[in-house]
C-alpha cells in the first residue's frame, strides 16, 4: 500500500469530502479519486459509499481505526531512516581496552550521546589482539587499543601515548629515589599482566632488550587491579599513570627515568570496509577530535 493513498484516504475522512481532501493535500480532484480506487482495487474492498455525502463501508470504519497507527508508523520510519541517512541515528559497536575503557571513554560518550541521543553504542572491552579479531570479522566497527599486529587489513589512527609509572608500597627500597633506572627492576619481584596483553608483550622485549638477567615476576591478568596488590606489598609494578588518581594508599608513584614501555593508543577499523556507517564516521571524528584538544 502507497502510504500516501492512506493519508489521502485519512483526509477524506476528516473533512467528508473529496474536494476538500484535494485542497488540502494540493492535489486535483482526479488524483485523489485515482489514488482511493487503487487503493481499493489493492484491498479488494470498497471503503467509501460515494453520493452527495460520503460515507465509509463497514471496512472502511475498520480500515481506517487501523491505518492511522499504520500511517504514524510509517512517518517515524521515514524519520528514523533519514536520521540513519545523516548519521543522526544507528547503532555502533565499539570495543576499547583498558584502561581507557574505564577511566577516558566514559566522559567522551557522554558529551557524544548528548549530542545525537538517537545513535546507541555498545561498549565491548577486550584486549588489542581480540578486539582486532573481531573488527576483521565484522563483529566491531571501531576500537580504541594499541598497535595492531602488522600484515592485517586493519587502518590504525595514533591518539595518544599512554605514559607508565613504577608503583611502590611507600616503605620499598626505591621510594628514596625520584626516578628508578629501569635496570632496578631486576632486583625486585615485579607484577605484570597477563600474557596476551599488549603492555606486557612491550615490557618483556624492553627487558630482553636490556640484558638476560632474570627477573622475578607474579602474573595478575587484570591491569586496573594491579595496585591492589602492591598495596599489599606482593611487588612493585608498572602501571598507566592514568589509573592512579588517587594514588592507593600505602603506595607511592615514582618515574622511570627513561621511557620504557609508554605505548601509542589509538583507533582502529577495518580499512576493508567500505563505506562505514555515517553514525560511525560521526563517532570516529568526534573521539578523535576530543582526544586530540
Amino acid at each position: 500500500m502507497d502510504i500516501r493513498a492512506l493519508k489521502t484516504f485519512q483526509m477524506i475522512v476528516k473533512h467528508g469530502s473529496f474536494n476538500r481532501a484535494a485542497e488540502e493535500l494540493n492535489y486535483v480532484q482526479s488524483t485523489v479519486t485515482m489514488q482511493i480506487q487503487k487503493l481499493e482495487s489493492d484491498l479488494g474492498i470498497q471503503l467509501i459509499e460515494r453520493g452527495k455525502k460520503i460515507r465509509l463501508t463497514e471496512a472502511g470504519r475498520l480500515f481506517y481505526e487501523q491505518s492511522q497507527q499504520i500511517v504514524k508508523q510509517m512517518e517515524q520510519l521515514q524519520a528514523n531512516l533519514a536520521d540513519i541517512q545523516l548519521g543522526e541515528a544507528g547503532s555502533i559497536r565499539l570495543g576499547v581496552t583498558e584502561p581507557t575503557g574505564s577511566y577516558r571513554l566514559p566522559d567522551i560518550l557522554a558529551k557524544f550521546m548528548s549530542r545525537y541521543p538517537k545513535i546507541r553504542i555498545s561498549v565491548d572491552f577486550a584486549t588489542t589482539p581480540v578486539l582486532c579479531e573481531r573488527l576483521l570479522s565484522g563483529e566491531l566497527d571501531i576500537a580504541l587499543c594499541s598497535t595492531p599486529a602488522l600484515g592485517t587489513e586493519l587502518y590504525f589512527e595514533p591518539l595518544f601515548k599512554e605514559t607508565f609509572v613504577l608503583l611502590m608500597p611507600k616503605d620499598h627500597p626505591l621510594a628514596d629515589q625520584e626516578a628508578i633506572d629501569a635496570e632496578e627492576l631486576y632486583k625486585y619481584r615485579l607484577l605484570i599482566t597477563a600474557a596476551t596483553c599488549p603492555y606486557r608483550k612491550k615490557l618483556e622485549m624492553v627487558l630482553q632488550e636490556m640484558g638476560s638477567l632474570p627477573i622475578d615476576t607474579m602474573e595478575i591478568g587484570s591491569m586496573t587491579a594491579l595496585h591492589h596488590y602492591v598495596a599489599k606489598g606482593l611487588g612493585i609494578a608498572l602501571v598507566p599513570h592514568i589509573i592512579l588518581n588517587p594514588i592507593p594508599e600505602g603506595t607511592t608513584v615514582r618515574a622511570i627515568s627513561e621511557s620504557l614501555i609508554d605505548m601509542t593508543f589509538g583507533m582502529v577499523t577495518n580499512a576493508s570496509l567500505n563505506p562505514v556507517t555515517r553514525a560511525s564516521s560521526k563517532l570516529y571524528h568526534f573521539l578523535k577530535s576530543e582526544w586530540r584538544k
